[in-house]
């Protein structure tokens, strides 16, 4: 069969839309779980906990052992994980609603699972396919993930207000129809050839001896952490902080920012160039964004830069990608599992740290005497949460600048040797 760019383009398109429902159909069904099955807030919080794990776990499988596997078939079969994932979430705690949430987390496992491979895989494919600009394809690729979040917001939420929360299960077995899709689009077309290793003819782990990688696992770390922590906390932070109520705190805490997410990884893949430049101005926005959120009084203010964290994030995390394509040559999928895992560290780590400082403020009375007054406990831990929060975009500004000077470095030899470490 003759490879066809575009099938293959857009079963990576729909294996990101399908990574865009997995992550947001938990947070969006915690209330439904907690009335229908008597779920706790806790064992509904470990859902999205497990997911960001499984995710993780095969990151880092991929890392060391992506020669084990047979690319194409994985590719393939991908999809088709999910698909059994969002089958096992919606049918089995429906038809057995006493033992609910055993079948929620197994479900939630194996499509967690399906999204961590599309995390190692989709960036490579993509970057594999003939294209006359490769920035804008791969920035293209990740905008679709942050529109199909507003997608999976809007619907999902239209869905239930339509049809009644007890139907959940419904919308879930809706939403995999997008997997199957990208399943049957893999199976009609041929997948490019994937390196496995950073470098041909490098022995595996070399990679982790080069500089410039771990500098990009840095860059991706405080990306993810910029971006998922505001993503995960901007609606609790306009409701409690801001007075802002709940319905609107939702919709313009979670569609709101994917929308300025997408918006930005668009406009990129239209007319970017210098990814190295992106990337600082990126975490100086972004920066700039968590300390007026958490130092403004003013509910509007606030909500605007909310909002306008997910224009200076967007391009964060693929960005990283992109640039670690351009000075790390035949960067394989070993290097992109190693940044996903990088990614979803920081994903996991700084939201649990602000929810864990928030908590902390909260709950003591003299931090509170000393940090101010005129404000709840509440409403106090979460603004030094915030505070907290802009250190990771403020130190993604130091490491931004050292990309940018080995990118300068790489294009113009006549500057002086680079700072990437040796590459085997």
């Amino acid at each position: 069969m003759r490879q066809n760019t575009s099938v293959v383009r857009a079963a990576c398109y729909m294996s990101n839309v399908s990574m865009s429902a997995v992550a947001s159909l938990s947070p969006l069904l915690f209330l439904t779980f907690r009335e229908l099955y008597g779920i706790s807030y806790t064992l509904l919080g470990l859902l999205v906990l497990v997911n960001f794990c499984t995710q993780l776990g095969v990151d880092l499988l991929f890392s060391f052992f992506a020669d084990r596997f047979d690319m194409q078939k994985t590719v393939r079969l991908m999809p088709l994980l999910t698909v059994l994932g969002l089958l096992v979430y919606a049918i089995l705690p429906a038809a057995v609603p006493d033992a609910a949430y055993p079948f929620l987390l197994l479900g939630t496992v194996i499509f967690s699972a399906s999204a961590g491979l599309a995390e190692v895989l989709i960036s490579p494919v993509i970057a594999a396919l003939p294209s006359k600009n490769p920035e804008r394809e791969m920035s293209r690729a990740h905008s679709i993930y942050a529109w199909g979040v507003v997608g999976v917001v809007l619907l999902s939420t239209l869905f239930l207000q339509l049809c009644g929360r007890e139907n959940w299960f419904v919308l879930a077995i809706l939403w995999s129809a997008v997997p199957l899709t990208a399943f049957v689009l893999f199976l009609l077309s041929d997948i490019p050839p994937l390196e496995i290793t950073s470098g041909k003819g490098e022995k595996r782990g070399n990679p982790l001896r080069n500089r410039t990688l771990w500098l990009c696992i840095a860059c991706i770390f405080l990306g993810g952490a910029a971006e998922n922590t505001m993503s995960q906390w901007c609606s609790g932070y306009l409701e409690v902080a801001l007075g802002i109520p709940k319905l609107w705190g939702d919709i313009f805490g979670v569609a709101l920012f994917a929308l300025m997410l997408g918006l930005g990884r668009t406009l990129y893949a239209r007319f970017g160039r210098s990814i190295s430049r992106f990337l600082l101005l990126g975490f100086l926005g972004a920066s700039v964004c968590y300390l007026t959120a958490a130092l403004s009084q003013n509910a509007i203010v606030g909500l605007a830069a909310c909002a306008l964290t997910g224009f200076c994030v967007s391009m964060l995390w693929p960005g990283t990608l992109i640039y670690a394509a351009e000075v790390l040559p035949h960067a394989g999928v070993a290097v992109y599992a190693l940044l996903a895992a990088g990614g979803d560290l920081g994903g996991s780590v700084a939201p649990q740290l602000v929810g864990s400082i928030t908590d902390a403020v909260a709950a003591s009375p003299h931090l509170q005497e000393l940090l101010g007054a005129g404000a709840t406990a509440e409403q106090l831990g979460f603004q030094v949460g915030m505070l907290t929060a802009a250190l990771f975009p403020l130190l993604g500004i130091l490491v931004a600048i050292l990309m940018r000077r080995i990118q300068r470095r790489k294009s113009n030899p006549l500057l002086g040797k680079t700072l990437e470490g040796p590459a085997s």
